[in-house]
């Protein structure tokens, strides 16, 4: 069984050009009802291309997307001299994933090994929102 929504497109009222946009308007009627009382007006706006040239230049990274030199202890976890902080979030989760080292009963808990002891204070176990605060005196100003 299929539904109808009782509206079909009749005609487009009205098309004007605005600088770089251009709208249409289109009056939707009901299929059963020609009457002007119960016709839809719908507005579409489209815009045209803007008149300032695209740049293929990238920005820098600033901020935590910036790589930074990292300490011998990061580095012989990671395994690069410099990083940005999301990535070395990124990886040490991937190292904590690959080696099952979450608590099983409370996800929200790493249970360290001695590599992860190494970069978070010889701590045995910590809290996944603690992990960036732990991973700051490792990147090297």
């Amino acid at each position: 069984m299929s539904m109808s929504l009782g509206y079909c497109c009749s005609s487009f009222l009205a098309r004007e050009s605005i600088g770089a946009k251009s709208s249409s308007t289109l009056r939707l009627a009901p299929s059963h009802s020609p009457s002007l009382a119960n016709q839809r007006m719908v507005r579409f706006v489209t815009c045209a291309a803007s008149s300032k040239p695209a740049t293929t230049k990238k920005r820098e990274p600033r901020g935590i997307t910036k790589p930074k030199p990292i300490s011998p202890a990061m580095q012989a976890l990671l395994g690069v001299p410099e990083i940005p902080r999301t990535q070395a979030l990124k990886q040490i989760w991937a190292y904590i994933k690959e080696h099952n080292l979450q608590d099983p009963e409370n996800k929200k808990i790493v249970v360290c090994d001695e590599k992860l002891k190494t970069i978070f204070g010889g701590r045995e176990r910590v809290g996944f929102l603690e992990i960036s605060g732990l991973i700051n005196p490792h990147f090297l100003k």
